[in-house]
């Protein structure tokens, strides 16, 4: 009789897991099927609501304006996020704003930044809606960014349900002169929000719909050294002598020229190739500016280096130069006079990022970065120094159209198919990390 009774125990102890292994896999079915319902209105929305990204891009890029003076740009992005029931904010600094989404549930709180100010050039704009400002454009994409922004807002607040927290909408301003960040934050940003994570893009160059990040440093560590010398060289001697200090600052590896910027596409020696030329190197922008003042001889460059425990070399390397060329005593100082924060991404974020990236819109999705990219950078590190962050490059090529997204140069130009891809991507970023509490 014990031994009937302990059988009967056994198998109703089976059964019972039986069934509660059914149950968790019928959870987790329903589950999945609610996170796909929820991409999938993602990406309706996205499509929705494109054609009116579109248009409020070409109105940034018609109207664009400079750091500090972002009135205008501020009052539309305002409207814009006060018409989607945000609450927001444009108390923190210049002409910023922040707006403010409030999931139906409490959880994490995530901040996503957009910067909003154009460039001081007049090149030439091949687009049909050219800037209306004589010697101001958008010529780095920041519109763009705008939209982006403001699309995944919109798209976030129609999706309210699935926004277990709050969601940051932070509209910079100032960043081209690095200032924006800085000044948000000494100015009380935090005291005010409090973001577990914060996300933030660029326009790239890389052909549109692809995203490309990696942990870590994106850009090269940019300083601005200055020599001072007293009056006496000739300028045949100053010229041999900043030759000798570049020769002195400079490491690639063998024949690579991670100086020609356009190479970064390139599939064999670009930033998505292990091999990268865009690793591991030093050197100065190619020339020094030299001038005098008060009889004192100024020698100024940018060098770039990717490594960060180099960087402390750089100084005593010059100064060893000027000694072995025989102007110890002519030499007052070296020292660096901008020596801004580059952009480094939170590892285990990047890492998360790309797995939930990928396994919603498949490998190709986004692809890995191995450089980091020399002459830019993004005040975006002064985020990053406070919050865990990360930060895309976001393809804006399309090269078969004749479009190539190179910031800062003539003709720059951007797919704007890059903003559905943005919103689509990210808006589905942030809702995963959310429900990752």
């Amino acid at each position: 009789m014990k031994r009937f009774t302990l059988t009967l125990l056994c198998f109703a102890s089976s059964v019972l897991s039986a069934q509660e292994l059914n149950s968790k896999k019928e959870t987790a079915a329903s589950q999945s099927l609610k996170e796909r319902a929820v991409h999938q209105s993602v990406d309706q929305e996205t499509d929705r609501i494109f054609n009116k990204l579109v248009a409020i891009r070409r109105a940034f890029h018609e109207n664009p304006e400079l750091a500090g003076q972002e009135k205008h740009t501020q009052e539309k992005i305002k409207q814009y996020l006060l018409d989607l029931g945000l609450e927001v904010q444009t108390d923190h600094y210049g002409h910023s704003v922040v707006g403010i989404l409030k999931g139906d549930t409490k959880g994490k709180k995530i901040a996503w930044r957009s910067d909003m100010d154009a460039l001081p050039n007049d090149y030439p704009d091949p687009e049909a809606f050219k800037s209306k400002i004589k010697g101001i454009q958008h010529g780095c994409g920041h519109d763009i960014h705008m939209a982006v922004g403001l699309g995944i807002a919109e798209v976030l607040s129609k999706n309210k349900k699935s926004v277990k927290g709050t969601v940051y909408f932070i509209f910079q301003p100032e960043e081209e002169t690095f200032k924006g960040a800085k000044e948000m934050l000494n100015n009380g940003l935090l005291s005010k929000i409090h973001p577990d994570e914060i996300y933030g893009l660029h326009v790239t160059v890389t052909p549109v719909g692809k995203i490309m990040v990696k942990p870590d440093e994106m850009f090269a560590y940019q300083k601005r050294i200055r020599i001072q010398l007293k009056d006496g060289l000739s300028e045949e001697q100053l010229k041999g002598l900043t030759q000798k200090i570049s020769n002195t600052l400079f490491r690639t590896s063998k024949g690579s020229k991670p100086w020609e910027i356009q190479s970064i596409i390139d599939p064999k020696i670009g930033l998505t190739h292990p091999d990268s030329i865009f690793k591991d190197y030093l050197f100065t922008d190619g020339k020094f500016s030299t001038y005098s003042k008060n009889k004192i001889s100024f020698l100024e460059s940018y060098v770039y280096e990717t490594n960060a425990s180099y960087a402390d070399k750089i100084i005593p390397a010059v100064q060893q130069v000027i000694q072995d060329s025989g102007y110890k005593d002519q030499l007052i100082s070296v020292s660096f006079v901008q020596e801004n924060p580059t952009v480094i991404n939170d590892e285990k974020l990047t890492r998360s990022s790309m797995e939930i990236l990928q396994n919603l819109y498949g490998k190709d999705a986004v692809a890995a970065d191995y450089g980091q990219v020399p002459f830019f950078n993004d005040d975006f590190a002064y985020f990053q120094q406070k919050i865990p962050g990360v930060y895309f490059f976001l393809g804006g090529s399309n090269f078969e159209k004749g479009v190539v997204a190179m910031n800062h140069s003539p003709n720059f130009q951007v797919d704007e198919e890059s903003i559905r891809t943005g919103v689509k991507s990210f808006s589905s970023l942030i809702i995963e990390r959310l429900n990752r509490n």
